[in-house]
């Protein structure tokens, strides 16, 4: 099946090409933010970039196109929750090079529910062992647009975190739009928190090194999660893992204009999401979803920010990180070139993900003291 956004044919060359950046004969005037509010610029986007995908990483996309996958902005939110994953394509590059598919061990893995606002929460529980001793505890909340995915789609990002740094991950759900218009999942995030850091001896965890962690949409609820937690006086998180986090509702950045097409995530993409979770353009304007232009950032946890470079977001993380900086709050980005948004969990097949799960951990580990040994085999 073709992809709607390959050229002839759907060839690797293709994906390769579109998935890095591209021209466009799209004119993006009048649509400087994700509202549609005018920015006054009106002429098509430039090619301001050259990145192209990594081999390994076009191996990926390639297979995520011969699935059948589509971008969600063409599909219904039912046929976008049922398509193929870039997990799904990750586990059929490992069968076409012989590798096994299964889950990378955890010492213990537990399904439960936590209490929420309007009902209960699934969440994960992912414990890498250690002996009688508490171990940290991560808080991970998955991407998908606070519309698509789950537990299972983002499983083998939260098992990376909780081997590579020895510390306990609780990977949590949250209500998803457009059934739930925000604020519910940002709700939902900041009680699973505080139920988290209240039963952290439950869990086996200690309360008192506590991190938080997520991709995309989540990690813009990581990132909300920490400011919710300051404003409301809560115990603070000792760290933030930012992973091409959403922190801004200005798409005309760099990064949009460069990956406008660009697969899994383009920028027609972006907007297809954030018309399902707002209500109004008034909620564009809540510091939650545009952190960077609305929210107060001082008084913060330390932050890791991690991005692709082929990705509408990456210059959210960049300008993210420039923010922080200037609230007095340390934070450390870096961004993948050759790599596309949904990388972090493919290391079995990605080498660039790997680097950036393993920077990952070093940092997380150095906040919550753990030493620079994870505690479990990586």
């Amino acid at each position: 099946m073709t992809h709607p956004r390959l050229s002839r044919r759907g060839t690797l060359l293709g994906a390769l090409a579109l998935a890095g950046c591209q021209t466009t004969a799209m004119d993006l005037s009048g649509t400087g933010t994700v509202a549609g509010a005018s920015s006054g610029a009106g002429k098509p986007a430039a090619l301001l970039s050259a990145n192209t995908a990594d081999p390994a990483m076009g191996q990926v996309l390639q297979a995520f196109i011969d699935l059948g996958a589509k971008p969600v902005s063409t599909l219904s939110v039912e046929q976008a929750r049922r398509q193929p994953s870039m997990a799904d394509a990750a586990r059929r590059v490992m069968q076409q090079q012989g590798l096994p598919t299964t889950p990378r061990p955890v010492a213990q893995v537990l399904d439960l529910m936590i209490p929420g606002p309007r009902g209960r929460i699934p969440a994960r529980l992912y414990n890498p062992g250690g002996g009688n001793a508490r171990l940290p505890l991560i808080l991970y909340w998955h991407g998908g647009g606070w519309v698509i995915a789950d537990l299972d789609t983002y499983d083998a990002s939260a098992r990376a975190l909780a081997a590579e740094t020895g510390a306990i991950v609780l990977s949590c759900h949250y209500r998803q739009a457009p059934e739930h218009k925000f604020p519910a999942a940002h709700d939902d995030a900041l009680a699973a928190y505080a139920w988290a850091v209240g039963h952290a001896e439950r869990l086996g965890a200690d309360r008192h090194r506590v991190a938080l962690a997520g991709e995309s949409a989540g990690g813009n609820l990581a990132l909300a999660t920490a400011l919710g937690a300051r404003d409301q006086r809560m115990p603070m998180p000792a760290h933030m893992l930012l992973v091409y986090p959403v922190a801004g509702t200005d798409t005309r950045t760099p990064s949009y204009l460069e990956n406008t097409a660009a697969i899994p995530l383009g920028r027609d993409d972006v907007l297809w999401f954030v018309d399902k979770l707002t209500r109004s353009p008034l909620d564009l304007q809540d510091p939650r979803l545009d952190v960077i232009g609305k929210a107060d950032l001082r008084g913060l946890p330390p932050a890791t920010i991690l991005n692709a470079g082929i990705d509408p977001l990456r210059s959210d993380g960049e300008r993210l990180a420039q923010a922080l900086r200037a609230a007095g709050v340390a934070a450390e980005q870096r961004t993948w070139a050759g790599a596309t948004h949904e990388f972090f969990g493919l290391a079995a097949v990605v080498p660039d993900a790997a680097e950036a799960q393993r920077l990952a951990a070093t940092r997380l580990r150095g906040a919550l003291g753990l030493g620079a040994v994870p505690l479990a085999g990586s």
